[in-house]
């Protein structure tokens, strides 16, 4: 995970090299635990979940208050991934995401993120067989040293940090065929893009290769 990732002027993540947007969900509720931008430690907001052929982005509206504006979450690092439906509340999506592995913060900093992924309006019928769709071909399409231990089989070494498995896929997952055949719920709001938004087909964009930060120049 990475908190406020870069955005756009409009409220788009900027993408990745061959990073491609699946979809837009609008009226979410996203919950995340042990953030320590946070006084309570959780942070919950309102707004907007993007999913990518690589990752989710929750970026909240803009009356959300800083110093949390947005949360990224690489699919290879996405675990225990569940859809719940409560008899009374809204049908959500809880899960836990690892965080992207920096030797310069120790181990014992970097448990993973319990999230919940509250849908607040309609349907979900759109939306959940592209996100599983999209994790289950990029979980069988990568090796296994992409991906980082899962919580259960992760290693508790003191004083060590983990290893630095990188989040992006190796192999790019072509998603324009689940798109083309997307299931398209009335009741469903979500906004699947046939075509990519602006930023993202934008004529000499610099695209990002990597979800470190830059290394500051003299």
């Amino acid at each position: 995970m990475a908190a406020n990732p870069q955005l756009d002027g409009q409220g788009i993540p900027v993408p990745f090299v061959g990073e491609v947007m699946v979809l837009r969900r609008d009226g979410i509720e996203f919950h995340v635990d042990k953030m320590p931008q946070v006084a309570s430690g959780k942070w919950v907001g309102r707004g907007t979940l993007f999913l990518s052929n690589i990752r989710m982005v929750f970026v909240a509206q803009p009356a959300s208050q800083p110093p949390l504006l947005a949360f990224d979450m690489p699919l290879l690092y996405v675990h225990g991934e569940k859809f719940n439906q409560p008899i009374f509340g809204a049908n959500n999506i809880s899960g836990v995401v690892l965080p992207v592995a920096d030797s310069s913060v120790h181990a014992a900093m970097q448990t993973p993120h319990a999230f919940t992924i509250y849908f607040m309006h309609g349907g979900v019928g759109t939306f959940l067989p592209l996100f599983f769709s999209i994790l289950r071909g990029l979980r069988s399409s990568a090796h296994p040293s992409s991906f980082p231990a899962s919580p259960a089989a992760a290693p508790s070494t003191a004083g060590q940090s983990p290893p630095p498995v990188d989040p992006l896929p190796t192999q790019r997952l072509p998603v324009d065929d689940m798109v083309r055949s997307a299931y398209m719920d009335p009741n469903d709001p979500t906004t699947v893009y046939l075509q990519q938004p602006s930023s993202f087909s934008a004529q000499g964009l610099r695209r990002r290769d990597t979800y470190r930060p830059p290394t500051p120049t003299a």
